[in-house]
């Protein structure tokens, strides 16, 4: 059985989204604009601004006669750090307070939330089942002391009370395959309060639910793709209804019985790529890039950094100590060569078979009739394949500026594609490119149509 441990890494990657951008400051503009994926607010904030929700519904197909369920919900509380110096015997709000080696700001921190709803299927036979979130509010302080321990501020942590309600509904469907549609709602209904010296967004995120997104688990059921659901079972995916949040199946492939609901596009049965050690909180960028870059800080930019959030802390801290091997890693993977082991050796019909068939659709390797380095194509009844020289003639077709400015140049073949529509293609290189063997090592090549070239010299 899936556990929630088990996809915790990737739920974690999904609830901190977009929480910390580079360069990790919160003086730093692209910090200063945060919290877009999953939030739910106060009603009241909804009345005035359209855009925003309070709430998400996620539909679930699910088999079983009775399953255990246990639906949990995620969200992230905005908590308020205001920085206070201590001036005449009392502390007082200021912009930045250095302490140090340390330079203070206020900064809106997270507190991570979970909620969870037990119950059976046949405890919704007779109605939807509730769970109300409540979080109370509360305030931390947290003494900053410079030399020789002496108190010089603090840190006040202020969170502001949330409340909402977890619900699911069971629907049975007609049929004969015993299927029931679940109805899961989030809903944030936490009072609006009048509007303060800091009305916005950001003032209102405060009483938000952020990043909020569902696991559900089922023990004795499974739960069917939303994606990619069984032929029979495509009309009633169809008639699903989701609203903020979309599921995807979770855990190991192929396994069926926990669900995503997230805010952010997954496909089925995502995976945390295990070359990823460290935690950036930003998944459109790339790791090696990321770390790279936090390398290149300065020591006051660290500073201010460590600063800000104790994960940024924790981030530099594993970057600087980031193993050579574990950086290497770090540049990029491939997961879809053909393995060759004892048992099936190259020439096996059925092992080639297998594996071709584990390939992505559109990598030539999936079809063994295919060989873009031995194939030929017949130019004007002269067949030209890996090695024959041309003459480039674009214009044949709507072509972009680099092709105009390649028209008359000699160029060699250097394999032969042909696209899922149908269409032949010449992987060229330009003879006289002073980096043609760059390009032809690392397969960099020009792409031309047969009607674009006229053939100099056939393949010895």
């Amino acid at each position: 059985m899936t556990t929630f441990e088990q996809v915790r890494p990737l739920a974690d990657a999904v609830l901190y989204e977009g929480y910390l951008l580079y360069p990790y400051r919160a003086d730093d503009p692209k910090n200063r604009v945060r919290w877009q994926f999953g939030v739910l607010m106060p009603p009241g904030v909804v009345a005035a601004d359209p855009s925003e929700r309070s709430g998400t519904r996620t539909d679930l197909l699910l088999e079983g006669p009775d399953p255990r369920l246990v639906v949990r919900a995620r969200f992230l509380q905005v908590q308020r750090r205001e920085v206070q110096a201590l001036r005449g015997g009392s502390f007082v709000d200021v912009p930045e307070l250095a302490v140090e080696d340390r330079r203070w700001l206020p900064w809106d921190e997270a507190v991570e939330r979970e909620v969870d709803l037990e119950l059976s299927l046949a405890d919704l036979a007779s109605g939807p089942r509730e769970l109300p979130v409540a979080i109370p509010p509360g305030v931390d302080t947290e003494l900053l002391r410079g030399p020789a321990g002496r108190p010089v501020g603090r840190l006040r942590r202020t969170r502001l009370p949330l409340t909402g309600v977890l619900r699911v509904a069971a629907h049975p469907l007609p049929g004969p395959y015993g299927l029931t549609r679940l109805e899961v709602r989030l809903d944030n209904t936490t009072a609006a309060e009048p509007a303060g010296p800091e009305p916005g967004r950001e003032a209102a995120l405060r009483r938000a639910l952020v990043a909020a997104h569902l696991l559900v688990r089922v023990d004795g059921g499974r739960l069917l793709s939303m994606m990619d659901p069984p032929e029979w079972a495509r009309a009633y995916a169809a008639s699903c209804h989701h609203e903020g949040t979309y599921p995807v199946l979770v855990g190991d492939p192929g396994s069926n019985d926990m669900v995503l609901a997230s805010p952010i596009i997954l496909y089925d049965h995502p995976q945390v790529a295990p070359e990823s050690p460290v935690a950036f909180y930003d998944a459109t960028e790339v790791d090696e890039l990321l770390t790279l870059r936090a390398l290149t800080l300065t020591d006051e930019e660290q500073r201010t950094a460590r600063s800000t959030d104790a994960r940024a802390a924790a981030l530099l801290d594993e970057v600087s100590g980031m193993p050579a091997d574990v950086m290497d890693r770090l540049h990029g993977a491939v997961r879809y060569l053909r393995q060759v082991t004892g048992q099936a050796g190259v020439g096996d019909p059925a092992a080639e078979t297998a594996t071709a068939e584990e390939l992505p659709w559109w990598d030539p390797g999936r079809d063994a009739a295919v060989s873009p380095e031995t194939d030929e194509l017949d130019v004007g009844g002269r067949s030209v394949r890996r090695g024959s020289r041309v003459l480039l003639r674009p214009g044949s077709r709507p072509a972009d500026a680099q092709d105009m400015f390649l028209a008359g140049r000699t160029a060699t073949v250097a394999a032969v594609f042909h696209d899922v529509d149908g269409a032949d293609h010449l992987a060229v290189v330009i003879e006289d490119d002073p980096a043609h063997d760059l390009v032809l090592a690392h397969g960099r090549y020009l792409y031309f149509s047969p009607d674009e070239v006229e053939v100099l010299e056939a393949a010895p």
